[in-house]
């Protein structure tokens, strides 16, 4: 009788260590069948973009290194907003992932009634790219060197046309910065994608366009647009051009990077899983050389951290809700 107490607290003893046991168990086996069925990367964009171009890429990739089958479904619609939110609202098991770029982060301010929040519906896998702008403009308009440029712009604001790819589009973003900061006004042309809008550049009906390097560089090897600078803070490797910060707009930066994301609530062992498939595939040669080809860097292995996207997305909700508020453009 006297053991009885002694007994009882090794039992209860056995019983809390076997539970952590199990747990730990548990917790392993999810991690070790995750994934269970093919994983979808939803692109919020139209296939056939840099965006798509970029998820197909690391789809083939990561589905070699995480053992599954990786999908690409592009879900446009609403400046991105419909395919956002599809992840949102999906299991948090890791078998539906986000991949966008700025948008993620600049609709939080152009769309104020969201269906979804995009920092707190979100865990962040890690960074994939980080791309720049290219400020072009059609091959006869008359200027040779960006000083020209700027020049024409401040002499006949809004006789010169600016194309852009819709309300809330990069494009459309990376001009409103260039006119504030040369504080000009150019007449402003819609147009449904860059890929119209490039177009149209080509065949002269539009003056000038701020388009992702991925996008505008054959025309630019092609010799059928002029080149000025890019948006970046360093200057882009394949393209002799200086950046617009270093040639008369101090802190001018727009880079177009694209993130990996899960919904909220997915278990971390997953985000693990799929943060190290995400890492791996930037150092795959395949990815290197054709972002190579596409003048974009892939991400550093601490920019594709989870910690280091979800602070970059807060900074950058916060940059671009400064610039959306000063023009005062919504697109909602």
């Amino acid at each position: 009788m006297q053991n009885r107490p002694a007994f009882s607290r090794l039992r209860t003893s056995l019983m809390r260590i076997t539970s952590v046991l199990l747990c730990g168990f548990l917790v392993q086996g999810a991690a070790q069948a995750f994934p269970t069925k093919p994983i979808t990367f939803v692109v919020p964009f139209a296939a056939g973009g840099p965006s798509d171009t970029i998820a197909r890429l690391f789809a083939a990739s990561m589905s070699q290194k995480i053992g599954g089958q990786i999908i690409v479904e592009n879900v446009a619609g609403a400046g991105s907003t419909v395919g956002i939110a599809r992840v949102a609202k999906a299991d948090p098991d890791g078998h539906t992932l986000l991949v966008s770029h700025i948008s993620h982060a600049t609709t939080a301010t152009l769309y104020r009634k969201l269906p979804y929040d995009p920092i707190a519906d979100f865990a962040p896998v890690g960074m994939m790219t980080d791309g720049a702008f290219v400020l072009v403009s059609r091959k006869d308009l008359g200027t040779d060197s960006l000083p020209q440029l700027f020049a024409k712009l401040k002499a006949d604001g809004e006789k010169v046309s600016y194309a852009h790819a819709g309300v809330g589009s990069g494009s459309h973003l990376c001009g409103l910065m260039l006119m504030g900061q040369l504080g000009v006004k150019m007449t402003q042309i819609p147009y449904r994608g860059t890929g119209p809008a490039m177009n149209d550049l080509v065949s002269g009906k539009v003056d000038v366009l701020c388009d992702q390097i991925t996008s505008a560089l054959p025309q630019i090897q092609g010799n059928v647009i002029k080149a000025y600078a890019v948006t970046s803070t360093e200057p882009v490797k394949g393209l002799n051009l200086p950046t617009l910060a270093a040639s008369g707009l101090p802190g001018f930066r727009a880079t177009v990077w694209h993130g990996l994301y899960a919904p909220k609530g997915t278990p971390p062992a997953v985000i693990s899983q799929l943060n190290k498939a995400l890492k791996e595939a930037l150092k795959d040669p395949v990815i290197l050389q054709r972002l190579a080809q596409l003048s974009t860097d892939v991400a550093t292995d601490a920019q594709a951290d989870p910690a280091f996207l979800g602070k970059h997305l807060v900074s950058e909700i916060a940059a671009w809700k400064k610039i959306i508020d000063g023009a005062g453009v919504y697109a909602d």
